[in-house]
């Protein structure tokens, strides 16, 4: 399953930083977050509760970038 999220980030160097949070967020198979857009496009692992895997993806982005936003 994939979904599409916006965002809310400053720059472009902290954007990937919450790209990288995404992706290592156990349920996630893939992230791509564009600054450009301010979209993050997630791709979730067969199986597991998109909405449950979001907060968590959101409390590890906000230990990278803690005035982040992933609107959910």
């Amino acid at each position: 399953m994939r979904k599409i999220y916006d965002v809310e980030v400053d720059c472009a160097n902290c954007a990937a930083k919450m790209e990288e949070a995404v992706k290592a967020t156990p349920g996630v198979k893939d992230a791509v977050l564009s600054f450009m857009t301010l979209k993050l496009r997630v791709e979730f692992q067969d199986g597991v509760n998109a909405n449950s895997v979001m907060q968590e993806a959101l409390r590890s982005c906000k230990k990278v970038e803690g005035d982040c936003t992933i609107l959910l």
